[in-house]
Parts: structure tokens; sequence; C-alpha cells
């Protein structure tokens, strides 16, 4: 059985090798052009570091343009993060890299003699567990986040192992869902969000569990965020549309099989609308920098709605 990063990996890569060879060339070339000598990518700014390396990778993958090159040099960037110490979020990348260098080129970061570091990385993320049976953003959180225990649970699958007592992030999830159809981040959150909702339905496929949606009103909701841009929104009081948004909310509904209640031309017009001159993605309408992050969201997007 696929988990679910190759699960989505394989949707979008189906979706993608429908696009223009123009435009898949453009993009594969800005990302490999955004590969550090250490064989890292970086954000808009700073150092090489796991999260932007993992988003970078995924986008070159699914243009099926990551090549032995790029993923063993990126490979032994993330070996170089085994020993430090890092966030949370930069770990998870970690592993989602290192899932996509294996898969993609065969390069192995993660090999039988580091089963102790994941090991200690399975007992890091369940330290992160809180009464409400969610994953909190840090060791000190008192509250689950729906985003947090979705990385969470996904890390967990991709190396093998789930999390203990999955019928607590079950009800943590029922918790979460907002009478609108969409879920919180937190449960202190006045509005459910789309990329919470995505999270929450993401975790709940990856359990096994998607019976336990509602799916109508989760579909309704999504739909209503869709702006007259023709992308997404966050949320009810966010006036624009985003790509982040945008490819969540799509990854969503496909997951729903409900991909049609939105206007699916119009959400792949706002996507290349997004696209920076001479490659790349920027992230909303009033942002001028493209980065790979965006890059992977443009990517997908274009992927699930052409």
């Amino acid at each position: 059985m696929l988990s679910y990063l190759q699960d989505l990996t394989l949707r979008l890569a189906a979706g993608a090798s429908a696009l223009d060879s123009q435009l898949r060339h453009t993009h594969a070339q800005w990302l490999i052009a955004q590969q550090r000598d250490d064989g890292g990518f970086a954000g808009r700014e700073g150092d090489s570091d796991p999260y932007y390396t993992a988003f970078a990778l995924r986008g070159l993958w699914i243009l099926d343009a990551l090549t032995p090159a790029v993923g063993n040099a990126a490979a032994a960037f993330l070996k170089t993060r085994l020993d430090k110490r890092e966030g949370i979020i930069d770990l998870i990348s970690l592993i989602f890299a290192a899932a996509i260098c294996e898969m993609a080129v065969g390069a192995v970061v993660i090999d039988d003699d580091n089963t102790h570091w994941a090991d200690n990385v399975a007992a890091l993320l369940e330290s992160l567990r809180t009464d409400d049976g969610g994953f909190a953003k840090s060791i000190d959180g008192r509250a689950g986040s729906t985003y947090q225990t979705f990385l969470s649970v996904l890390c967990l699958e991709l190396m093998g192992r789930q999390p203990q007592n999955p019928d607590a992030v079950l009800r943590f999830l029922q918790a979460q869902q907002h009478p609108d159809g969409g879920y919180l981040e937190i449960r202190a959150a006045k509005r459910a969000g789309v990329n919470p909702t995505a999270a929450a339905i993401g975790t709940l496929k990856t359990l096994g569990r998607l019976d336990q949606v509602d799916r109508e009103s989760t579909i309704d909701f999504l739909a209503e965020m869709q702006s007259d841009e023709g992308g997404l929104t966050a949320n009810t009081r966010i006036p624009f549309a985003d790509l982040l948004s945008s490819c969540t909310g799509m990854i969503t509904l496909g997951d729903l099989e409900a991909g049609d209640v939105v206007d699916r031309r119009a959400v792949h017009r706002y996507a290349e609308s997004m696209q920076a001159a001479g490659g790349g993605f920027t992230g909303f309408a009033l942002d001028h920098t493209a980065d790979v992050e965006y890059t992977f969201y443009g990517l997908a997007t274009l992927a699930l709605t052409g």
C-alpha cells in the first residue's frame, strides 16, 4: 500500500506530465539553479535547510526532473544534518526529503545504521502529544495543532510507524471540526481555514479513516473559499487568494473526490498568473519574489487542475 506522500506524488506527477513541455522545462531549470554548492536548497534568504530542500525535491520529482546528480547532492547535504539539533519542522522535512531521495534516485540518507536515530525521532514526535490527543508545535505546547498533527503522523508513516493511541488523534480531529465544515488549526482559533482543513483530511486519509469526515459540509466549506481571482483564500477573513491555500484546497477536494465543485479552470489560470519571469512561482498577487516552496505549490496546483 502506498504511503500518503507516494500517493500524492503519483497524482501530481500524472497531472504534471500533461502540462506544456516548455512550462515544465522552465520551472525545472529554475529549481535546479536554486541548488546550493552544499547540495541543499534555501528560502529567500539564509543558508540551505531541510525545509526548503524538501520542497525543491518534491517540485523536481513531480516534473520528472530530479536527476541522480541533483538527488545525490541533496542526499549528501541531508546526511550532514542527521547529527544536528534540528527544529521540529526541519526534522520532519529532513525525513520527507530523505524519502524522496531514496524513492526517486535510490540515494539512501537514513540507512539501517541509523535505526536508533529513527527511534529517537519517533520518541520526540510522541513527546509532542497533548492531552487533547493531537501533536503540539513544541515540547512545551499544551494544545494540539492540526497541521503539526498531520506532519507528525505523515512522518511516522514514512518511518513505517503509527502514532501511539491513534483513536486519540481521531478524537482530536473531531474536536477541531468547525460547524461550517472546515477545521481549526488550534482549539482557540475562531475560524476554520483551508490549510488546517487540508491537514485534518490528510491525517484521516493517512490513518485510513476518511469515513469520519462530514464530506458534504467540508466540501461546501472549501468550495466557498474560491475567490474572484480564481484561487482559494486561506479563510473567510482573507480577501485575496494564495497558492498555498489553492494547492492544499485542491489536494483535499481530490482526496474527497470532489475536485469539480470549484471552477478548476479559474484555479488553473490563477496558478499560471503566479509564475515569475524566468521561472519559479510567487505566493500571491502582491508577492514579487519566487521561491522553491511556492514553486512546488504552483506546479502542484497546475497539475491538479490541468
